[in-house]
C-alpha cells in the first residue's frame, strides 16, 4: 500500500509547503515542528490500518464500548535528522517501544556514497507492528540497509515506511527490497541528483533541524 498526503488537500499540505519554503527554513524550531506536525498526520493515518478490539471503558456516567488498538508498535528512526518525524509520531503512540539507527552517508571523491551504520537500540520486534520514519527517502539505502538490520531484533508482523519527501527511485527501491510493507509520504519527487539529493526536495533536513555537521557525511 503507497499513501502519499500530498494527493488530498488537508492541513498537512501547509506543513509540506513550510518545510520546503527556504524562507521558513531559516527558522529550525518551527522547520522540526513542522516534521512533528507531518508525522503526527502520518501516525494517525497509520493507525487507521492497525488491529483493535472492542473495550468497557467506565465513565462517571456508565460504561461506554470503545475500540482500541492492541498492536505492539516500535517507533524507530535514522538519527539524526528522524528525530521530529520520530517525535510526532511518539506524540500519537506513546506507549510505543522505540528503536533507534545511527547510519549515516560516507562521500567519495568520486561522487558516490556508502552507508555506514554505527549503532542500533531496538527492543525486540517478534509480532510488532514496525514503523520506520525518515524525513527524506532519495536512493532507499539508508533506510532499507537500517531496515534489515532492525530486523535482527526479530520477525515484525507489519513493516511500515514513513517519511515527508520521497524520491520516485527511492520508493521503487523500497517497493523492490519489502513488498509486503506499507510506504507513508508527505510528498513525492520525481527527480533525484547525481548525488542523490531529491529535487525540488528540501534540502537536509538534519541541517535544518540541527545545523551545520562535519564535512563529507550527511543524515
Amino acid at each position: 500500500m503507497i499513501f502519499n498526503l500530498s494527493e488530498q488537500n488537508s492541513i498537512a499540505n501547509h506543513f509540506i509547503a513550510e518545510i520546503r519554503d527556504a524562507k521558513i527554513q531559516q527558522d529550525s524550531m518551527r522547520f522540526r515542528r513542522n516534521l512533528e506536525r507531518i508525522g503526527e498526520v502520518l501516525a494517525y493515518e497509520i493507525s487507521k490500518e492497525l488491529e483493535y478490539e472492542e473495550k468497557n471503558i467506565e465513565t462517571p456516567l456508565g460504561v461506554a464500548k470503545v475500540n482500541v488498538q492492541v498492536d505492539k508498535v516500535v517507533l524507530a528512526t535514522i538519527l539524526r535528522a528522524g528525530l521530529p518525524l520520530h517525535h510526532g509520531m511518539l506524540n500519537y503512540f506513546d506507549r510505543a517501544g522505540n528503536a533507534f539507527v545511527s547510519a549515516y552517508r560516507k562521500h567519495h571523491k568520486d561522487g558516490t556514497f556508502d552507508i555506514h551504520l554505527e549503532y542500533i537500540s531496538c527492543p525486540v520486534l517478534e509480532d510488532a507492528i514496525l514503523i520506520v520514519s525518515d524525513p527524506m527517502l532519495a536512493t532507499g539505502a539508508s533506510m532499507s540497509l537500517s531496515t534489515k538490520a532492525l530486523l535482527e531484533f526479530g520477525q515484525p508482523k507489519q513493516i511500515h515506511f514513513a517519511t515527508a519527501i520521497a524520491s520516485q527511485a527511492g520508493l521503487d527501491h523500497m517497493r523492490r527490497l519489502f513488498p509486503d510493507a506499507y510506504v507513508w509520504m508527505a510528498a513525492l519527487d520525481e527527480e533525484l541528483t547525481g548525488k542523490a539529493y531529491i529535487v525540488p526536495g528540501l534540502g537536509d533536513a538534519g541541517d535544518l533541524s540541527y545545523g551545520d555537521k562535519g564535512v563529507g557525511t550527511e543524515d
